[in-house]
């Protein structure tokens, strides 16, 4: 019986780590960062992918305003881990308050869905910030608790995410050269969160970063 207990946990164990992770990185990303004092991070542009039968029940939409919501959700997550960084001490730059970030775009009528349309140094110039954060996001399930919480009012589907695929942008503002690209996909309850999703992330993408590659070496010691 104790046997199989241990077998059991080791097989969740396997289910919930399971990720597909591809990472590139700049050789020239501790150079060119060198000079950077303020990075901005970008809602990501996310896409939930539910069953047939439930995207039937929306409308098109619920579904605008529920990836809306996941889109600012990463945003918050992923400001919030920066920031507790820079209170530890870990951070060698400044990021722009999230809310400054948005007022601008939302002043210059750029919304989530017309980043593209605009090369990353574009929008750096346009948020006067030295880098740009920003990123895909896929999932089949809300993550956010309010886009669950909403979803299940509509349809009455509740449940967190079991499978999340981010892929995240470090972008220089001068002349918009990718520093970093981080790809990675989870499955099982790991990322059923935002929270959750942009720990995973940062905790092997955080090492490549140079905004905080040398402290991370330090605190090793």
């Amino acid at each position: 019986m104790k046997k199989r207990l241990i077998l059991s946990v080791i097989l969740l164990t396997s289910f919930l780590s399971y990720g597909q992770t591809s990472l590139y990185e700049n050789p020239q990303f501790d150079q060119i960062a060198a000079d950077h004092k303020v990075i901005a991070i970008l809602p990501f542009n996310a896409s939930v992918k539910l069953r047939p039968k439930q995207m039937k029940e929306l409308s098109t939409s619920d579904i605008e305003k529920l990836e809306e919501s996941e889109s600012y959700s990463i945003q918050r997550s992923m400001y919030s881990w920066f920031l507790k960084r820079k209170g530890r001490g870990t951070l060698a730059i400044n990021i722009q308050d999230i809310s400054l970030t948005n007022s601008i775009l939302s002043k210059q009528s750029i919304s989530i869905d017309q980043f593209g349309k605009y090369s990353p140094a574009e929008l750096a110039q346009i948020l006067n910030v030295d880098a740009v954060i920003m990123g895909d996001l896929n999932t089949n399930k809300p993550m956010s608790e309010g886009a669950s919480v909403a979803l299940g009012l509509l349809i009455g589907f509740w449940g967190t995410t079991n499978t999340a695929i981010v892929n995240m942008f470090i972008y220089n503002g001068s002349d918009g050269q990718l520093l970093i690209n981080y790809h990675k996909k989870v499955r099982g309850s790991l990322g059923s969160t935002p929270d959750d999703l942009v720990n995973i992330i940062m905790r092997k993408a955080s090492r490549r970063i140079a905004y905080t590659k040398k402290q991370l070496k330090v605190s090793r010691y």
